[in-house]
């Protein structure tokens, strides 16, 4: 079963505080949740929906809300989320702006893009921007919950739903192997190079021997840079 956003909102209670920011105090079960979390979008509902389904997901908690991406930032802060799960179309700072400066001011919080725009030109955008992650809204909760583990951990996740389109015969894709392009679409969706050594039964050192070659056939700096880089190749005519 897909999760929607909207799924369990109806008779849900009113959000309190300013519109702009929410704060959500602790449950009181006596200690904080494994990863904590940042919700910013500008529409209430949406910020309703994601809350009410991480609500149960015992290890993670939701620590507060924010409409806009100035606001996003000074909530971030003062709360230090491990996660802030980030709208890019919003008013005034939209969110890759306040990736950026989320990256700069506060680099143990680190972005998951959540947005229902499928371009992957805002993909490559958003992670050179910082943000360790890209999820589509209509992404189902498991997935969602996925990623934000993958985030919190300082690892990389692409929505999987993105990478039927990954390399698709383009310019990018030409300069890689098959090998290599497999690699890096595991190492899209959040995988360690342990984690791709197991899934195709090499080993680590043949992985990282992979990884050089992607970072010097796609002259990126990191891995995240090589996704973005080779996501946004994808685009090309």
């Amino acid at each position: 079963m897909r999760w929607s956003l909207l799924a369990g909102v109806k008779g849900a209670p009113p959000s309190r505080g300013p519109p702009t920011i929410a704060s959500v105090e602790d449950a009181g079960d006596g200690g904080q949740r494994e990863i904590t979390c940042l919700i910013v979008d500008d529409h209430e509902v949406v910020r309703d929906g994601i809350r009410i389904s991480l609500s149960n997901t015992p290890h993670i908690r939701v620590v507060g809300e924010a409409g806009d991406g100035e606001a996003a930032v000074a909530l971030v802060e003062r709360r230090h989320p491990n996660v802030v799960i980030m709208d890019v179309r919003m008013p005034g700072m939209d969110g890759l702006e306040a990736t950026k400066l989320v990256t700069e001011k506060a680099p143990d919080s680190h972005v998951l893009i959540f947005t229902a725009y499928s371009e992957r030109s805002l993909l490559g955008r958003g992670l050179e921007s910082g943000a360790k992650g890209y999820i589509l809204k209509e992404a189902p909760r498991d997935t969602l919950v996925r990623a934000i583990e993958k985030v919190a951990n300082g690892e990389t996740f692409v929505d999987p739903a993105l990478m039927t389109a990954f390399l698709p015969g383009r310019e990018g894709a030409d300069m890689l192997t098959q090998r290599e392009r497999e690699i890096l679409q595991l190492l899209a969706d959040g995988m360690s190079n342990a984690d791709v050594a197991e899934r195709l039964f090499i080993s680590q050192e043949t992985v990282k021997s992979h990884v050089r070659h992607i970072l010097t056939k796609l002259e990126a700096d990191t891995r995240t840079h090589a996704v973005a880089i080779a996501l946004r190749e994808a685009m090309i005519d």
